[in-house]
């Protein structure tokens, strides 16, 4: 049979190519949608679901009847297919790249690459020794380079859509170990992809020159479409501040504009999924246009493209070809080679680095994910008539689907197993490092809070080159009358609109606040948002503070100072939040109360003045997790720290309180006990921050010896019109001399008795206050 009839059309069957693929992604997201209704209770992973149910709904399953199958494998429907696959890259890698934290990638590059490429080693090795093997079996024709290449692809690519999706839902994706996965499998990716490019190539039969050429004007294509894009969104960012989002046309200029970029550079043959992943990576974090464009692809593309992109993967297997033992043997050896290839390579790079052996085995298994460029090689090779042998075609993708098949169940395992070790792992500010990366979760329910909650966490940025992952949230009391059942677009609508002005004029001020810190500090703020009636908004709060794996949580006071500086109650639901949020929280928990930021909400974060902050401690781990917020903001070249231990006037005397001998330029800090007992983890926490701050001149630190309460309130009122921000733990101080007795009552048992009393109207000073709880 000749091209000419094999593309042939029927007139009667024109429409039934889109007919055929409109139903054949109807089948799989209703398919997918069922297997993890069944799958979900296992614990095992959607992208499990959504291949399964292409596999089932393929040549491999119930395309097998042969009605079935004459509907779903027409003329003309590969193409139609393939097109759908193109756009679902397209798509899933900008995302990807969107998502993606570049940052730490920069910094880890040297693991990443060293365990990207262990794995893809060996299974390079694996390849060339079987390829001959398969290449007689299989009664290919062609050059056998070729197919080795192709081999190659099999074994050694890592699908990165699906470890990222695997990972975010098995709740490691921000963990150590899951960034890292990510990181690696995108390296992987780019290996994959330059050996898909060489395939292409053997079609095109250009010289050196010419490939050279093209790759030079791919590159400035490239480069000059993310230069396009940067000012692009910028412009949009800039039009309709009072909008919270784009409008429709404007996310249609952009993502037309990355399409395009896309497609000019297929047609130039050349593979967009890096291309895609680099603009994604490249597109500005900052401003409305990356909200927009998260919120849209997000919801997409997870809820749509994933599982008919995945589906489509397992739709491809067709093991009706398994019906020869040397074929099934074939299939076989090219799944435990490709697993083998993997362990051997990966744990040799995890060896090399140090890495726990626990954490190799769940890499090594995360690297042997397939269906991506793999089913992408394999396909292009064929439509190119570089591969002319579908037996070959057809055992590779059947490996390739039975291998992530196999593969998926056995990582749902050992992060099961692993949880302690991958789970969310609370390190308090006590014992965090102030060179490792710092996450924190601040939370805000108007406008009123977010310019002191922003300057507070740059203040915890520390240097410049230290990592920080600051999330802002904002919570967004859940109407009582709500929308039982409404399509995504008019959610979007409903978030788009007016309608409720308040929260509208909030959502718009937040923004533009928190993008003004952004372009002035350069460093990134993600912003979240989540609807919730105040009864469960502190389960939301919680259960995305476990998700990101945040050091501790900040959340606003429930009052808000007015401009003649007197506290106005904000609603009712924000104080039982926030201690809601105090009880159940798995991580440190803090109060901000915003007092002296609403005149000068203005300032840059990032301006130069000097902020004077005082840490007071009195004693326990709600003070000895205050201690430690200051070894990160004594970092800060526009912060001066000033501890302030207070003790009973009865340990003032000779060789008590605090001694500090030098012997040999050590310092070496003694706490003694004579009339109060002071807890030996307060002891050793204080000699060892002052061993290393005080005596080096980053920190100061000054005793107060005061005989009650009322003498603390006094010593705090002189301090009252110095310092910008007094942090204090919480405590559990009902009894203890040194408070008793500050306050006449207390109107806010959450903040502590210092806390309530440096927060009280009584008390009138000109800083903020920052009230922390440790977890216990």
């Amino acid at each position: 049979m000749d091209e000419t009839s094999e593309l042939s059309c029927p007139e009667n069957d024109m429409m039934n190519p889109a007919l055929t693929m409109t139903t054949q992604v109807s089948a799989i997201l209703v398919l997918s949608h069922v297997f993890q209704i069944f799958l979900k209770p296992l614990g095992q992973p959607a992208p499990l679901a959504q291949i399964l149910a292409g596999f089932v709904l393929g040549p491999s399953g119930l395309s097998r009847a042969p009605s079935i199958h004459v509907f779903f494998f027409q003329n003309f429907a590969v193409d139609f297919y393939e097109s759908m696959a193109l756009y679902c890259r397209i798509s899933i890698m900008f995302l990807l790249g969107l998502e993606m934290d570049i940052s730490y990638l920069m910094r880890n590059l040297r693991p990443v690459i060293i365990i990207a490429c262990g794995g893809c080693l060996m299974c390079t090795i694996f390849a060339s020794a079987i390829s001959l093997f398969v290449y007689e079996e299989t009664g290919s024709r062609g050059s056998r380079f070729t197919l080795a290449l192709v081999i190659t692809v099999v074994l050694a690519n890592t699908a990165s859509p699906i470890v990222f999706r695997l990972a975010a839902d098995l709740k490691f994706a921000t963990s150590d170990i899951g960034r890292l996965a990510i990181s690696s499998s995108l390296i992987g990716d780019m290996y994959a992809v330059l050996i898909l490019v060489l395939i292409s190539g053997e079609k095109q039969k250009r010289t050196v020159n010419g490939w050279a050429l093209m790759a030079f004007c791919s590159l400035l294509l490239l480069v000059g479409i993310i230069i396009f894009t940067t000012h692009l969104v910028h412009w949009l960012n800039k039009r309709n501040r009072d909008e919270k989002n784009l409008q429709a046309v404007e996310v249609m200029l952009l993502c037309s504009v990355i399409l395009v970029a896309a497609m000019t550079l297929e047609t130039m043959g050349f593979s967009s999924i890096i291309a895609c992943f680099l603009m994604g990576s490249t597109f500005p974090r900052g401003g409305k246009s990356a909200r927009t464009l998260l919120a849209i692809l997000t919801y997409t593309v997870r809820n749509f493209i994933f599982p008919i992109y995945f589906g489509y993967s397992g739709f491809k297997a067709d093991t009706s070809y398994l019906n020869e033992l040397k074929r099934v043997a074939i299939v076989l050896m090219v799944i435990v080679l490709s697993i083998g290839g993997k362990i051997v390579g990966t744990l040799a790079a995890c060896w090399y680095l140090k890495t726990p052996l626990n954490e190799g085995v769940l890499l090594a298994f995360l690297m042997n994910m397939k269906g991506h460029v793999d089913i992408l090689t394999l396909t292009t090779a064929m439509q190119n008539k570089v591969l002319n042998s579908s037996i070959f075609y057809n055992l590779m993708v059947s490996a390739v689907v039975i291998s992530s098949l196999i593969t998926a169940p056995l990582i749902s395992f050992l992060v099961r197993r692993e949880s302690d070790t991958i789970g969310a792992k609370h390190i308090p500010m006590e014992y965090h490092s102030p060179d490792k990366e710092l996450k924190l979760l601040t939370c805000v329910h108007s406008r009123h809070p977010v310019d002191c909650m922003v300057k507070f966490v740059v203040s915890l940025r520390g240097s410049d080159n230290v990592p920080i992952s600051p999330y802002l949230m904002h919570l967004i009391e859940l109407p009582e009358k709500t929308k039982k059942n409404s399509s995504f677009y008019d959610q979007e609508e409903d978030e788009f609109s007016d309608d409720e002005v308040d929260d509208s004029n909030d959502a718009v001020e937040i923004n533009e606040a928190v993008d003004m810190y952004i372009e002035e500090t350069k460093m990134m703020i993600h912003q979240v948002k989540t609807v919730a009636p105040f009864s469960t908004m502190y389960q939301d709060v919680c259960r995305f503070a476990d998700d990101i794996r945040t050091s501790f949580i900040v959340l606003p006071f429930h009052k808000h100072q007015r401009i003649d500086g007197k506290f106005e109650n904000d609603k009712d639901g924000i104080r039982s939040t926030n201690q809601k949020v105090l009880r159940n929280a798995q991580c440190s928990v803090a109060i901000l109360v915003d007092r002296g930021h609403t005149t000068s909400g203005t300032q840059a974060a990032g301006s130069e003045s000097l902020q004077q902050i005082a840490i007071l401690f009195f004693g326990g781990p709600d003070d000895r997790e205050a201690l430690g917020f200051s070894k990160r903001l004594s970092t800060h070249h526009h912060s001066s720290v000033t501890i302030f231990r207070f003790l009973p006037t009865l340990a003032k005397a000779p060789n008590e309180g605090i001694n500090v001998s030098r012997k040999d330029d050590d310092v070496v800090v003694t706490i003694q006990d004579q009339q109060i007992e002071v807890d030996e983890a307060d002891s050793s926490a204080l000699a060892n921050f002052y061993h290393r701050y005080v005596t080096s001149g980053k920190v100061r630190f000054v005793e107060k010896y005061v005989h009650n309460g009322a003498e603390t309130g006094m010593v705090l009122r002189e301090m009252a019109e110095t310092y910008s921000m007094f942090i204090v733990g919480k405590g559990r101080r009902g009894d203890c001399l040194l408070t008793t007795g500050i306050s006449d009552w207390e109107e806010c048992p959450e903040l502590g008795v210092v806390g309530d009393f440096l927060a009280s109207s009584e008390f009138d000073i000109s800083g903020s206050v920052l009230v922390v709880q440790q977890h216990r």
